[in-house]
C-alpha cells in the first residue's frame, strides 16, 4: 500500500511543478474553509486523542510535553487558520528568475527556482503539523506524504479528510499531492524509497530524528533537540531579563524554542532578583547540573554564572543544539560579536527565544525548524522548500567552436 501512496505521489508532484499559483491559492482557501467549517469535529476527535493519551501519560509511556503538543484549542485553532490563509497572501516560490546570464550572443542561462519534488514528513504528536506543512506543500508546488503519531490519529485522520475534501473540489489541483500514512512499518518503508522521495522532515524527539538519520538515503532536514541559551550581561535591564527569561520559558515550555539554559554575567546585579522572580512563577531553577546538553521541555531550567562574554558564547557553542540562542544587553558590541560568533541557525538580541518560529518570521508557517547547514536553516518555509535548476537557451551552439576557439564567452549578467 504504502508502495502505491509513493508511486502516485511521484505522479502527482510533475504535475504540481508546472501549477499555476491561482490554483494553489484557491486550494489553500478552501482548505482553510473546510477547517473553519468543521472545527468542532476537529475538537471532538482531539478530544477522543487526548482521553486516550492521558492514559499513555499515566503509565509513562509518552511525556507531559509529547501530551501538551497534542492538544488544541481555540487559539491554535486560529493561528492553524490565519496560517494558511497568510500562505495565500505570500508570493509563488516556485519559477522564479533568480538571474540571467548571456554566455554568448543568443546564447542565454537562467537560473529558476523548482520545487524539490516529493517530501516525506514525520512527526509526533501536533497535529496542527498537518495544516502548515500542506499549506506549505500546496503553494510551494511539492508532494506531500505525512506520518503522525498515533498518539493522534483520530485529529490528523479528520484533518486529512477535511484536506482531501477541499482539494477535490478545486480543478486542476492534481490527486494524490497530500497523503497520510498510519504505521511505523510505513516509516520504515518510506525511508527505503530514496529512488522517489527526495526530502524527508522529522518533527518530534531526539529519538525520533536519529533514528530516520540512521536508516535513510533520503537526505533530511530538520533539528535533534532544542538545547536553547539566553545569555545577560552586566549591562543588561532587570525588568528586560526577567520579561524575556519568563517569557522564553513559561510561554509554552514544551516547545523547541523554549529557553534551557540561561547563562548570567558575574557582575550582573539582579541575580538574587531573576531567581526570586523565576520561582515565584513556577520555575524551577538548577545551578549544578548534570550535564548542559539536558532538554527539559518543562518550567524547569539551568542557570550558570559566566565570567564573560567570550565564555558564554564557548559555552553555547559547545552544548547548544545550534536551534535559538539569544544576548540580553546594552551593549551594542557585544550584541553584534555574540550573534557573529554564536554558530546557531536563529541569534537573538534582547528578545524572547519563542519568536524562533515561522509564523512569527512571517512565513505564514513553517515544516520545521532546521539546524543543517547544507539545507535550509532555521525555521523552514516557502523558500526552504524549493531548490533551483539551470535552464540554457541557445540556437544551436556546440561546445566545440568554444573549445577550438572558433567562438568565445563573454558571460555578461542581464
Amino acid at each position: 500500500m504504502i508502495k502505491d501512496i509513493i508511486l502516485s505521489a511521484n505522479e502527482a508532484k510533475i504535475k504540481l511543478f508546472s501549477l499555476d499559483t491561482n490554483v494553489k491559492n484557491e486550494a489553500l482557501l478552501k482548505i482553510s474553509e473546510e477547517i473553519e467549517a468543521n472545527k468542532e469535529k476537529i475538537f471532538e476527535a482531539n478530544k477522543k486523542d487526548l482521553e486516550n493519551s492521558k492514559v499513555l501519560l499515566e503509565e509513562n509511556k509518552i511525556t507531559k510535553a509529547t501530551y501538551n503538543r497534542l492538544k488544541l484549542d481555540e487559539n491554535k485553532m486560529r493561528d492553524m487558520i490565519k496560517g494558511v490563509k497568510d500562505v495565500i497572501k505570500l508570493d509563488d516560490p516556485s519559477n522564479k528568475v533568480l538571474w540571467t546570464r548571456e554566455l554568448d550572443e543568443n546564447l542565454i542561462l537562467k537560473k529558476v527556482t523548482s520545487p524539490i519534488g516529493l517530501i516525506g514528513v514525520i512527526f509526533e504528536a501536533r497535529p496542527d503539523v498537518i495544516t502548515q506543512i500542506t499549506a506549505l506543500a500546496v503553494k510551494s508546488g511539492n508532494a506531500v506524504i505525512l506520518k503522525g503519531g498515533k498518539e493522534a490519529d483520530n485529529t490528523n485522520k479528520i484533518f486529512f479528510e477535511i484536506i482531501q475534501n477541499a482539494l477535490s473540489k478545486v480543478k486542476d489541483f492534481p490527486k494524490n499531492a497530500v497523503n497520510l500514512v498510519f504505521s511505523h512499518e510505513d516509516i520504515k518503508e518510506m525511508l527505503s524509497y530514496d529512488d522517489y522521495i527526495d526530502l524527508i522532515i522529522p518533527r518530534g524527539s531526539n529519538k525520533l530524528v536519529q533514528f530516520i538519520q540512521n536508516n535513510t538515503k533520503i537526505p533530511v532536514l530538520g533539528h535533534a533537540s532544542g538545547i536553547c541559551h539566553i545569555f545577560a550581561d552586566e549591562s543588561a535591564e532587570k525588568d528586560v531579563v526577567n520579561s524575556i527569561v519568563l517569557d522564553s520559558k513559561t510561554q509554552y515550555p514544551s516547545a523547541c524554542n523554549s529557553v534551557e539554559t540561561v547563562l548570567v554575567h558575574k557582575n550582573y546585579k539582579y541575580l538574587d532578583e531573576l531567581k526570586k522572580y523565576l520561582t515565584e512563577n513556577g520555575v524551577k531553577i538548577i545551578e549544578n547540573p548534570d550535564t548542559y546538553s539536558k532538554e527539559y521541555s518543562d518550567t524547569i531550567l539551568t542557570l550558570k554564572v559566566v565570567e564573560n562574554l567570550d565564555e558564554a558564547i564557548n559555552h553555547i557553542n559547545k552544548y547548544s543544539s545550534h536551534h535559538t540562542d539569544s544576548i540580553i544587553t546594552n551593549n551594542k558590541e557585544n550584541a553584534e560579536k555574540f550573534m557573529l560568533m554564536v554558530d546557531s541557525s536563529c541569534v537573538f538580541h534582547n528578545t524572547s527565544t519563542r519568536f524562533s518560529d515561522g509564523f512569527r518570521f512571517g512565513f505564514g508557517a513553517e515544516v520545521g525548524i532546521s539546524t543543517n547547514k547544507a539545507l535550509a536553516r532555521g525555521p523552514v518555509g516557502l523558500e526552504g522548500l524549493c531548490v533551483y535548476k539551470y535552464k540554457l537557451f541557445g540556437e544551436g551552439q556546440i561546445v566545440d567552436d568554444y573549445a577550438k576557439g572558433r567562438k568565445e564567452f563573454h558571460h555578461k549578467d542581464l
